[in-house]
């Protein structure tokens, strides 16, 4: 059996006999720079307090385009239909070297029911939330009924309104924004979310309005909080996840599969630590078969995979475990993001489904044993406390650093105990190794020869028994050298 290397005390000697070898080697500039390289971790910050913007309106006006124009780049989904975006989405953008918050939210209509009442509910508490409002109409249309309920609540929150005339594409049009003095909101601006027309009088308007300090934002940190990010297929629980670990009613939950359509960032304090979690739509299939509203949010979605550090992957406890399942835990991996494996709806399976469920998790998970795994209710709120000691575990394995010293100690030790087959009258040996990054774990090992697949999976599995690495994938990479003619 292959002892700890933490038990060497010859560890420098080890790896200076072993870095010797390689003069006898053909090296390249490359390899020279990987060989003095130190991986350092560098901290996030976090903006602290910025103001917050609610962009309010009933639905399909523009707020989403108009978002999408103030922050510069498309980061709302936007459809030519009503009711794309669901839930507070919140987005960090500046005008005029003044930064604020904008936050997305859902239209909002009278006498809504289900889904669409939630969404309504979502886009009020957004105004509560806020230090200001800006206020979309379509101008093409005029005052609706509803304008003027927005325009009620709006009054009675007692925040300070913009108000944004959208739609007006050309000089001729304006005349249809004047209209709109009549709500009694102040000077409606005549705007043009999708060409950008008319947006830079809007946001001087914003920030004039703004405060210096929010007065509804929390300070954010020195060190940005852990960023998470609830992943999995539709209906799974994610939302319902986020809002039991918030404590109340962050994001929309419905029965209706796909109700996510934006990822929702959301602060949230468990056990005195702040964490990022982000919610995410549903993965359905692969992003190319995907079409309209989900083919967006399935980028999306990458993309939050790729902005955070740790992934927790829901699965349906009370389902079988599906292709889909799989390919999203790999897709977390190809992203090289520490991942914990959430069993969600425990509570509802009972001890046969139970056992079956743990079989076909260790069947069609054999090339993640190193994923843990915790099973809870969100519903309930079972052993969700359970999740901070598995996303710390698989963190702190994502940041392991190995040193040079103790690696090729550990490498001496495998190839003495366990040499690669010889193949074709040649065995290949390891000359080498150095970690040469972290977040995650990657490794280079310079060798004689090629080294088999089979032997790189006996190497990782070794790594793993003997540094933990929990919760983390690892990258090993073998460089090939030739040995320099005399």
């Amino acid at each position: 059996m292959l002892e700890k290397t933490s038990d060497f005390t010859d560890d420098s000697a080890q790896v200076e006999t072993m870095r010797a070898l390689l003069d006898d080697f053909e090296l390249i500039d490359d390899d020279a720079d990987l060989l003095e390289l130190a991986p350092e971790i560098v901290p996030v910050t976090e903006p602290a307090g910025a103001p917050v913007l609610a962009v309010i309106g009933r639905p399909n006006v523009g707020k989403s385009t108009l978002v999408n124009r103030i922050v510069g780049k498309r980061v709302a989904v936007v459809q030519d239909k009503p009711g794309v975006t669901r839930d507070r989405v919140r987005y960090p953008a500046q005008w005029g070297g003044k930064d604020f918050t904008l936050v997305d939210t859902g239209g909002w209509e009278v006498g809504t029911v289900g889904i669409d009442r939630a969404v309504a509910d979502q886009a009020e508490l957004a105004i509560l939330d806020s230090d200001a409002v800006l206020l979309v109409l379509d101008a093409t249309v005029g005052v609706t009924a509803t304008d003027e309920r927005i325009v009620s609540l709006l009054r009675s929150s007692g925040k300070p309104v913009i108000l944004a005339a959208n739609k007006v594409d050309s000089p001729q049009l304006e005349a249809d924004a004047a209209y709109l003095w009549s709500l009694g909101v102040g000077e409606p601006y005549p705007i043009s979310a999708l060409h950008g027309r008319g947006t830079g009088d809007l946001l001087d308007a914003v920030v004039q309005a703004l405060p210096a300090e929010s007065a509804v934002a929390k300070a954010g940190p020195g060190i940005g909080p852990r960023r998470i990010a609830l992943v999995g297929k539709p209906n799974v629980g994610k939302s319902s996840l986020l809002n039991r670990l918030a404590g109340e009613e962050r994001v929309v939950v419905h029965d209706i599969a796909g109700t996510t359509r934006d990822p929702v960032d959301e602060l949230i304090e468990l056990d005195g630590e702040l964490w990022k979690f982000i919610d995410t739509a549903g993965i359905r299939r692969r992003v190319n078969q995907s079409s309209g509203a989900d083919y967006y949010a399935s980028l999306r979605t990458e993309r939050a995979i790729q902005n955070a550090e740790c992934a927790l992957v829901l699965i349906d406890a009370a389902q079988p475990l599906a292709e889909q399942d799989v390919r999203i835990m790999q897709q977390v991996v190809d992203a090289g993001r520490a991942m914990v494996l959430v069993c969600n709806k425990w509570d509802l399976v009972d001890e046969e489904t139970r056992l079956a469920l743990d079989k076909e998790i260790e069947r069609e998970l054999v090339q993640m044993p190193w994923v843990e795994r915790v099973n809870i209710s969100a519903a309930t709120g079972w052993h969700t406390n359970r999740l901070t000691r598995a996303m710390h575990a698989a963190l702190a394995s994502w940041e392991t650093r190995i040193t040079t010293a103790k690696l090729n100690a550990f490498l001496g030790e495998l190839v003495a105990a366990h040499p690669h087959p010889v193949r074709g009258g040649k065995q290949p040996r390891i000359l080498f190794g150095t970690q040469v990054g972290v977040c995650p774990p990657r490794f280079v090992l310079f060798a004689s020869g090629f080294l088999e697949h089979g032997y790189r999976r006996f190497i990782e599995r070794k790594l793993r028994e003997t540094y933990d690495f929990t919760g983390t994938p690892i990258e090993i990479s073998v460089r090939v050298r030739e040995r320099r003619r005399k």
